[in-house]
């Protein structure tokens, strides 16, 4: 796509596909082009959030300090999308430090054109609402799923997601990454890939990706109370 149609990777971010096109290419237009290396910082949590960030390319995980001082990792996102919304409703700082894993690609939005946006459409508005409730919802099933699944569980309905598009499950980040997103030690996790890679379920990670085998008995694993 030439620099005259790049406004239309835009199409592709869920925030923005009520858009028509001229708002598209407003907010194309009134954006900033970064780019970030792999382990660079794109945000830092508690900073003001000034701008909507929209990864285009590459993949960035959260993570967030706890009380105790131990980091926790709550997300990972693959581009198109925008991340932290809340941030810009809330005024109340980024929720997370956002890290690239992989070297990424991203516009930033003004918050007071995307401000503008909500006020302007009602359709704009009602769409961002029911994709923030979806998420949140969302959360909450992970919230749920920590407390009550075994690691196991939780790892076979993670491949499971991660996997949805083409069969396999990227690594970014690594096993120590993935264990963070789990909340369990890398060990567990090691241990619970390799019971699942025993059992011929997922095969042995390669470039950066695992590659699920049998999606119906990995649905199980991530279920055990459905058997």
């Amino acid at each position: 796509m030439d620099g005259g149609d790049a406004w239309q990777r835009l199409r592709d971010v869920p925030l923005f596909s009520a858009l028509p096109d001229p708002d598209l290419q407003r907010l194309w237009q009134v954006s900033v082009p970064r780019r970030y290396d792999t382990g660079e910082l794109l945000r830092t949590q508690g900073t003001p959030a000034d701008h909507l960030l929209v990864l285009l390319d590459g993949a960035t995980a959260a993570s967030a300090t706890a009380a105790g001082g131990r980091v926790v990792r709550f997300g990972a996102w693959d581009g198109p999308c925008a991340l932290d919304k809340v941030a810009l409703l809330d005024r109340a700082g980024h929720t997370g430090t956002f890290t690239a894993l992989t070297p990424c690609a991203v516009r930033a939005v003004p918050r007071a054109r995307f401000m503008a946006l909500l006020d302007d459409s009602a359709a704009v508005r009602a769409h961002v609402l029911r994709l923030l409730a979806a998420q949140a919802r969302t959360q909450q099933q992970r919230l749920t799923d920590a407390v009550t699944l075994p690691c196991e569980a939780r790892l076979a309905a993670w491949l499971l997601e991660a996997a949805a598009a083409d069969g396999r499950a990227p690594l970014p980040g690594g096993q120590n990454e993935l264990a963070d997103l789990l909340g369990v030690t890398r060990v567990t996790v090691n241990r619970a890939l390799s019971r699942l890679r025993r059992d011929g379920l997922i095969g042995p990670a390669e470039g950066g990706r695992i590659e699920v085998l049998a999606p119906e008995l990995l649905a199980l694993r991530a279920a055990p109370d459905a058997r």
